[in-house]
């Protein structure tokens, strides 16, 4: 946000919302404090005893696509860049329908981290560490972002949108956070995904009949007030109005599609919301109805996004944050007139959704992340390492992440990182799906073929990223003023996707007949 003339709460209306934001805050650390289990074992706390119902579960996965940056940078990318924004909501429901191919042998391999799936074809210390690398690369950027955005939301709805408020907001966002991950398990957290659906839904559903309101309920003029109120008309409604996707013809585009289908996916944290499932036929079940409500979400979102366009207009809406964040929010204190009662509770339930948002996703990503650790290398010593050990190993590797992720986002707050989100999108779908993809289909992948799909894909991604667009030579880059962005696309899957497909295969080609396994090693079905 540059500059405070941009105050969507006003003096006023402030107070009460800040009071009833901070006493929902409140019971909402109450609520998760109640749901923590007493119970102190390891397979309670991460998969909750693969007790949760088909429904439950479904819901709770759902839950895991409400994230703080889907909630408001989808919206805002929608509301600013039109077709683009669009384009990037459809993959994201797209995404979970890759999953849910994936999800009944996810489960029925009993595995629940990343290292358990590549160690089907590949035993030993390797491949697992292997997974904890590429789990750590996925999440630490994710916690940045989601952190900053949240920092960025707290300042706009108190009316400081200094950049000092900014990081103190994000600071005391992330110090909560960590307070609620630092007790959590997947029950608890199961719990307070599947109550944000409704809460999210009924929210967006009502902000999107105030905004039609207005237009007279007709949605063609809703449409059409956004594009004549969106910065630029003519290509609000084609591709190449973002300028991350602009440039080089349909390639461009194409590897983002990649990224976001493949990656979103693949995220570690959705893979043990699907592994906690009861049995094989649960797990696609659970995924097949958070497609649905997925799909109803997006479907909100989009509209959102339009109705933010015609209401508060692209300018005003660029004026605050050049990616859109603020969306929403001004969009909540635009639909009903300054003074009234309902704008009030208004924007004090959008702020209250941010919140939980942010809360949810946070803390699944982490909790997701400090599972992989503790499983796959903490507890893998020499020395065995007991039920109580293995829980104070993830309560600590827990509140490590989210500390170290406050402060970075702290520190980087200046820096335009949005494009952490595509890395670590491009990192899962080119370090996890090619490797599951050869495990559970081809019974002649071996270790040498996964280490090499793996660190090979990570070392692309990596390099491919550094060098691209998003980090030098363009306006939006973290560096704009210099460059050395030979990699023309702004997301390395176009590249990084076949490279780890093949780097899999001329590894597993290369290695002795002998060292390959025949079969995969699939638990019974817990």
């Amino acid at each position: 946000m540059s500059s405070g003339v941009l105050d969507p709460v006003g003096s006023a209306a402030r107070g009460p919302v800040i009071s009833a934001f901070l006493v929902f805050i409140g019971l909402c650390l109450l609520w998760v404090l109640n749901l923590a289990s007493p119970d102190e074992r390891p397979d309670s706390l991460y998969t909750a005893d693969r007790s949760l119902p088909p429904v439950f579960n479904g819901f709770a996965l759902a839950g895991e696509y409400v994230t703080v940056v889907t909630l408001f940078a989808a919206s805002g990318a929608i509301a600013l860049f039109g077709y683009d924004g669009l384009a990037s909501a459809v993959d994201s429901v797209i995404a979970l329908g890759v999953l849910l191919l994936f999800a009944r042998k996810i489960r029925d391999s009993g595995h629940y981290t990343l290292g358990g799936l590549f160690s089907l074809r590949a035993p030993g210390r390797g491949p697992r560490t292997a997974a904890a690398v590429v789990t750590l690369v996925i999440t630490v950027p994710l916690l940045v972002v989601q952190l900053r955005a949240a920092g960025i939301s707290a300042a706009l709805l108190i009316g400081m949108p200094s950049d000092t408020a900014q990081v103190a907001c994000t600071i005391l966002m992330g110090c909560l956070v960590a307070c609620f991950a630092a007790v959590a398990d997947l029950r608890g957290t199961s719990f307070v995904q599947v109550a944000k659906i409704p809460v999210t839904l009924v929210t967006l559903a009502v902000v999107a009949l105030l905004a039609l309101r207005k237009f007279s309920w007709s949605p063609a003029g809703l449409l059409s007030a956004a594009v004549e109120q969106s910065a630029a008309p003519e290509g609000y409604l084609s591709r190449g109005l973002w300028a991350h996707t602009a440039g080089l013809g349909p390639f461009n585009t194409i590897s983002d599609h990649i990224v976001v289908i493949l990656g979103m996916a693949m995220m570690p944290h959705l893979i043990l919301r699907v592994a906690a499932s009861r049995d094989g036929w649960s797990a696609r079940r659970s995924t097949s109805i958070a497609v649905g409500l997925t799909g109803a979400f997006y479907l909100l979102l989009i509209t959102t996004g339009f109705a933010a366009a015609a209401v508060v207009g692209g300018e005003r809406i660029g004026a605050v944050d050049a990616n859109g964040q603020a969306a929403p929010i001004l969009l909540a204190s635009g639909v009903l007139g300054h003074g009234s009662t309902a704008r009030v509770v208004l924007i004090t339930v959008v702020a209250c959704v941010a919140f939980l948002a942010v809360l949810t996703a946070v803390t699944s990503v982490t909790f997701a992340a400090a599972v992989s650790l503790t499983d796959d290398v903490l507890t893998r010593v020499k020395r065995p390492v007991t039920e109580t050990g293995q829980v104070w190993t993830l309560r600590t590797v827990v509140v490590g992440l989210c500390l170290g992720g406050v402060t970075l986002s702290a520190a980087l707050h200046r820096y335009p990182v949005e494009f952490l989100v595509t890395f670590s999108l491009g990192v899962a779908a080119t370090c996890v799906f090619p490797a599951l993809v050869y495990s559970f289909f081809w019974p002649g992948f071996d270790r040498r073929g996964l280490m090499w799909s793996v660190y090979g894909g990570l070392t692309l991604c990596i390099v491919l990223t550094f060098f691209s667009p998003t980090v030098s030579g363009t306006a939006y880059a973290l560096w704009p003023d210099v460059a050395f962005d030979w990699y023309p696309f702004h997301s390395p899957g176009l590249v990084s996707v076949p490279a780890a497909f093949l780097l899999g295969r001329l590894g597993t080609v290369k290695s002795p007949s002998d060292a390959r396994c025949r079969s995969p090693r699939v638990r019974t079905p817990t």
